[in-house]
């Protein structure tokens, strides 16, 4: 069974905020006040500040940004996270422990996550965004044994701020943060303190310095070896203000994939089709405001073309998302998705629908995929939830949203293999 998806952490002044000079040295705490806050964390529950960029989509049906943490909001970019419209650099650092010797090479682990991870994001943007990994070549060694860091998923945050302190001053020395935009600490997988379920990506309210360069975030990586399928594609999502969208259960008993099953890799590193939704390709600045439609009024008829099939060489290409707007702060995307690209293992094609939601925080279901066949599943053993792995209305099949009065009929395909849509609404 696959094992839960990895959470995300906020930390306040979660490490001290002089940052960091070549060689990891560090000027004394003031007081025992200083230390004692340099040491606290919270769950993610917040935003981090940063400025937002000029206004990315003059939409009608885009929803706006809000405060929710990784806000589904795109009329403006959160200009605390770098934004995948370019070639970004990204640093993977090797940490060993010295109460045990690695067992792999450096470059071994490397090529669990790359160039998988790279390729992922160029299929997903079309080609307009290129993930560019720059592993170390020899570890770095902690100070202190691997099991003196108490490494977990609940990680307690005082063990994870001595982590994280500890891991920027071993790789300062060999490393010049200021050359990237993404850091990656992967632990070793064999030390006996390392715990697989602990990957994450920690945020700081007040960015570490380092080099003369901030560091807002850190991916920390736990990963066996080879590790989860698609997982640093999910956890770098994250570093590009994506949230998580799957259902975290009370106390972790019962399903996690009920939100959007096998269809976005922010739902589930595990899924048949993870290729990221059309809304958060067209948040990411990878979909042209050109192929993204509002529907509203009379209907509409649309030619829908497969979301993960990329456009012809220097063309835009056609529509690949249609949106209702259900109010203020909601909305129903529509889109095809068939089995190409990264999705190219799907369970079921056809046209998918979701709602959206701008107010609801990471974690908290700001994406529900809206199921077109609620009384039937498919491929168990696959899909990490049947339920939802025939969601999308078929060739030949009509669907009306419950709740929202908006009808989605699939009249057929096109001989290049786009899906020919009539959406309704009212």
């Amino acid at each position: 069974m696959p094992r839960n998806p990895h959470p995300e952490v906020d930390v306040p002044r979660q490490l001290p905020p002089w940052g960091l000079t070549r060689g990891g040295e560090r000027p004394r705490l003031r007081s025992a006040a200083a230390a004692l806050t340099s040491l606290t964390a919270l769950a993610a529950t917040g935003l981090v500040a940063g400025p937002a960029i000029a206004q990315s989509s003059g939409v009608p049906c885009a929803l706006q940004r809000t405060p929710a943490h990784h806000s589904e909001g795109l009329d403006t970019w959160n200009g605390a996270y770098p934004r995948p419209e370019r070639t970004l650099d990204a640093v993977m650092v090797f940490l060993s422990f010295p109460d045990s010797p690695p067992r792999s090479a450096p470059e071994e682990l490397a090529a669990d996550y790359f160039p998988a991870t790279s390729q992922f994001f160029d299929r997903a943007s079309y080609g307009k965004f290129a993930l560019r990994p720059h592993p170390q070549r020899k570890w770095v060694e902690m100070p202190d044994y691997s099991t003196s860091y108490a490494i977990q998923r609940d990680w307690n945050p005082a063990r994870r701020s001595a982590y994280l302190r500890d891991a920027v001053a071993a790789a300062d020395p060999h490393v010049d943060f200021s050359r990237y935009d993404v850091v990656y600490f992967v632990a070793d997988p064999d030390a006996p303190g390392v715990d697989s379920d602990a990957t994450k990506v920690v945020n700081f309210d007040r960015p570490m310095r380092a080099d003369g360069a901030d560091i807002k975030r850190i991916v920390t990586v736990f990963e066996r070896h080879p590790p989860d399928r698609n997982v640093l594609a999910h956890e770098t999502g994250h570093v590009f203000d994506l949230p998580d969208l799957y259902h975290r259960p009370t106390e972790g008993k019962g399903d996690w994939d009920t939100h959007v099953g096998d269809w976005d890799v922010m739902g589930s590193q595990f899924g048949l089709s993870p290729d990221l939704f059309g809304w958060h390709k067209w948040k990411l600045g990878w979909l042209d405001e050109r192929q993204v439609v509002c529907v509203e009024g009379e209907a509409r008829r649309l030619t829908l073309e497969p979301l993960a099939v990329r456009p012809a060489r220097g063309g835009v290409g056609g529509t690949k998302l249609a949106v209702v707007r259900t109010g203020r702060g909601s909305a129903i995307a529509i889109e095809a998705r068939s089995a190409a690209g990264n999705d190219h293992a799907t369970c079921s094609e056809g046209v998918l629908a979701y709602r959206v939601r701008n107010e609801a925080p990471s974690g908290g279901g700001p994406v529900e995929v809206i199921d077109a066949h609620p009384d039937s599943e498919a491929c168990w053993g696959e899909s990490v939830y049947p339920a939802l792995a025939d969601a999308p209305v078929g060739a030949g099949e009509s669907f009306t949203v419950p709740d929202d009065d908006v009808r989605i009929e699939v009249e057929g395909r096109t001989a290049t293999g786009a899906w020919t849509v009539k959406v309704s609404v009212g």
